[in-house]
């Protein structure tokens, strides 16, 4: 089975960040068609409401990824759950729990941030709304957290995470840690890590993913054109 290369279609980024961010459900899916021209056949997105602002919220939610479906139905469609777009943990995780209810606009799976309050109750409500779970971990508190309480069920990867101004050895770092773990691993950077780690994943064989969410420049370090600009100079790789 080959790697897999995810688009990351949007992310936190304000509107307005990058001319081609896609922000409406109508855009999102037109930059996975793009994308997925190219081959990709997962993609991660953040959902937002009329004004811009990211949601988890079951209609905003359902309305993206099914729109997002109708252009690429044989990708899987993955969507956040991060803790700054719903603080508190009670109410981030009922909202997720009610996802169980969205039939074509169910995401496939969803990320839930290992360092944040909350994320056992986030990733449980996503296994019971039969939504799969990514657990994202940043950095090496929240690895060992996951090793002392292991992997929850439902979890179909976990996303190791370099942050800007980090390199490579802190991808070993964490992927070391986590090794004990046996899940799979999609390991990426942000900004300036990204490419650096992406070309990392690829050395040693692991699922990768890059768009919008994680650099808005070219390995040039020029602004990229889109998503699909960005996700061709990782094929090329």
């Amino acid at each position: 089975m080959g790697l897999v290369l995810q688009a990351c279609l949007n992310g936190a980024r304000e509107p307005g960040s990058h001319p081609a961010l896609p922000i409406t459900p109508d855009e999102l899916a037109a930059a996975a068609a793009d994308c997925a021209e190219l081959g990709v056949a997962s993609f991660h997105l953040h959902p937002r409401d009329v004004l811009g602002r990211e949601s988890l919220a079951g209609a905003e939610v359902a309305t993206a990824v099914a729109v997002v479906r109708a252009a690429v139905p044989h990708a899987e469609i993955g969507v956040t759950t991060g803790a700054w777009i719903v603080p508190d943990p009670a109410r981030r995780a009922g909202l997720v729990r009610a996802w169980a209810g969205l039939a074509a606009g169910r995401p496939d799976f969803a990320s839930v941030n290992v360092h944040e309050d909350g994320w056992p109750d986030t990733a449980a409500a996503l296994a019971g709304a039969g939504v799969g779970v990514e657990l994202g971990v940043f950095h090496e508190r929240a690895a060992r957290a996951l090793l002392d309480r292991g992997v929850p069920g439902g979890v179909v990867r976990v996303l190791v995470e370099v942050r800007p101004g980090e390199g490579v050895a802190q991808a070993d770092l964490l992927l070391d840690l986590l090794a004990p773990l046996a899940v799979p691993v999609l390991l990426h950077g942000e900004d300036g890590s990204a490419w650096p780690v992406l070309d990392h994943a690829v050395a040693r064989g692991l699922d990768t993913r890059i768009g919008l969410e994680d650099t808005l420049l070219d390995r040039s370090g020029a602004p990229a054109a889109d998503n699909a600009a960005l996700v061709a100079a990782a094929s090329a790789r």
